[in-house]
């Protein structure tokens, strides 16, 4: 798979929580950190998202939102 963007961040789904329409997918990346993802059930149903499966998180967005304590 290719694709423009460049910001793609290998992981492992760490759990599905699919609703009637959407589903929300973790995805653990390097350094232990997660990605959320809310996508329509029915893509995470085709993709066959499961814990522990290894995907590919694409970050494709006009903006990136930074917030600081204060």
């Amino acid at each position: 798979m290719r694709l423009s963007a460049r910001n793609q961040l290998p992981g492992t789904v760490t759990s599905v929580t699919t609703g009637t329409v959407m589903a929300e997918v973790v995805v653990e990346v390097a350094g232990g950190h997660q990605l959320v993802a809310a996508i329509t059930a029915e893509s995470a149903r085709q993709l066959g998202l499961t814990a522990g499966k290894r995907v590919v998180a694409v970050v494709k967005s006009t903006e990136v939102m930074i917030g600081v304590e204060d």
